[in-house]
């Protein structure tokens, strides 16, 4: 595809030869050109970013086509000339929040029984609801609305299965009540494990699961969690205990960041060691997460049949801890939040580049292709959609005395549902 409108009229009217200044010239420019666009793709910020030589529209606007586009405008607005999503022309992170009073969500913390009372913010009483109705816009392309029928039908006969912390356990819950109101009462079930959580749609065939496992490769506190990060241990090198339970399954989404963001090392050990515990490692933790990551990576190559299996791994959901971030020092975390932020391409202190980059470099080396579902960029700008103080803590609500103390109570990591991770899935779903 060119890079440039045609010229075909401008060459028709000469029709002298070109000299030979005139062809060094134009050489020149393009390899200068060339060259610019590859120092501008080694520069790229986000590892995840896609560069597009050209867009479905088309890239010249002719004098006939103005003035159409000019006549479109009614009453302010102008039509959308977006073309319909595509994962391998469009990228989800560049785009923005856009109010929308009439999206209403696909269910509330009250219609929906599968919610946990840790991200049913409206039951717990936030009061604020604007949150929910933000929804967003990518910049060349039009993202599809969520339509719960037609998930069921791409679900028919598999077995989705959601692996992870308890953000990863939030996008399986937002798509789990974004579909369980179609389907009759006696079709549907739910069984829930410690460790392993099965939803079936009965008529469809389907199974929508999730599996606890926060650091994807083994601790000692997988189950038994150990509230004190210095005293929890990873066999960075050891995924099979998990991992049994993964096989056979017809989609699998990956997710694992926040517990490795508890500190700057992480107590890790790998192989056979004589003492035990007492053999681990002390690593700085992107280095933790490179070794577990590359584990896991080694799971998927040696045991996923890509013909049968597709992979999906969730990039980081950002945490919001330090108001300062999107300019507000004087501000208490994310507790007075109440619109995002909306600065193009902001990026706070709770997304860790240095682990994106590691997720595309041990991606980029599989032999089994990995659909990423980039949710980082537009998680980052909402502030304002954490569970904050209307959540639980140890399984029981919060006090009246916590929710005083909003600067140590408010929990700015997890997301009110319905809320952000209801559009994770809407990106989802565009990928099946």
């Amino acid at each position: 595809m060119s890079l440039a409108p045609s010229t075909s009229g401008t060459m028709k009217a000469f029709r002298g030869k070109l000299h030979f200044p005139i062809i060094m010239l134009c050489t020149i420019a393009f390899i200068s050109l060339l060259y610019t666009e590859r120092i501008s793709i080694l520069l790229s910020s986000n590892p995840f970013s896609k560069i597009k030589s050209c867009s479905k529209r088309g890239s010249v606007i002719k004098n006939d086509d103005h003035r159409n586009a000019t006549e479109d405008k009614i009453d302010g607005s102008v039509v959308d000339d977006r073309f319909v999503f595509d994962p391998e022309e469009c990228s989800v992170e560049n785009g923005k929040w856009v109010f929308n009073r009439s999206i209403k969500p696909l269910y509330t913390d009250r219609s929906c029984p599968y919610l946990d009372r840790q991200v049913s913010c409206h039951k717990n009483g936030r009061p604020d609801s604007d949150y929910l109705h933000w929804e967003w816009q990518i910049e060349d392309c039009t993202l599809p609305r969520f339509d719960p029928e037609v998930t069921l039908e791409k679900l028919r006969g598999k077995r989705l299965l959601f692996v992870g912390d308890s953000l990863q356990r939030g996008q399986w819950q937002s798509l789990v009540c974004m579909v369980e109101s179609t389907i009759p009462e006696d079709q549907k079930s739910i069984r829930r494990g410690r460790a392993h959580t099965v939803f079936k749609a009965k008529e469809y065939n389907a199974s929508i699961e999730f599996y606890w496992a926060p650091f994807l490769v083994e601790s000692n506190s997988d189950l038994h969690i150990i509230g004190n990060p210095k005293e929890r241990i990873l066999k960075v090198d050891s995924i099979a205990k998990h991992a049994k339970h993964w096989e056979g399954v017809d989609i699998l989404v990956f997710n694992t960041y926040v517990w490795w963001m508890s500190g700057y090392t992480i107590k890790s050990y790998w192989g056979s060691f004589p003492n035990g515990e007492e053999g681990y490692e002390e690593l700085e933790a992107p280095a933790a997460y490179r070794i577990a990551l590359k584990t896991w990576a080694n799971w998927v190559d040696s045991n996923v049949n890509p013909n049968k299996t597709r992979v999906f791994f969730t990039t980081m959901s950002p945490t919001h801890m330090r108001s300062a971030d999107w300019d507000n020092p004087e501000g208490m975390r994310c507790f007075n939040e109440t619109k995002p932020f909306l600065k193009k391409g902001f990026w706070g202190t709770g997304s860790d580049k240095r682990v994106m980059r590691v997720v595309a470099e041990v991606l980029k080396r599989m032999k089994v292709p990995v659909s990423v579902l980039n949710i980082t960029q537009m998680s980052n700008h909402r502030v304002d959609a954490h569970t904050k103080v209307y959540t639980e803590t140890g399984g029981k609500l919060l006090t009246d005395e916590q929710k005083a103390d909003v600067l140590h109570n408010s929990d700015c990591i997890h997301w009110c549902l319905p809320g952000v991770p209801d559009t994770w899935n809407q990106i989802f779903l565009a990928h099946l």
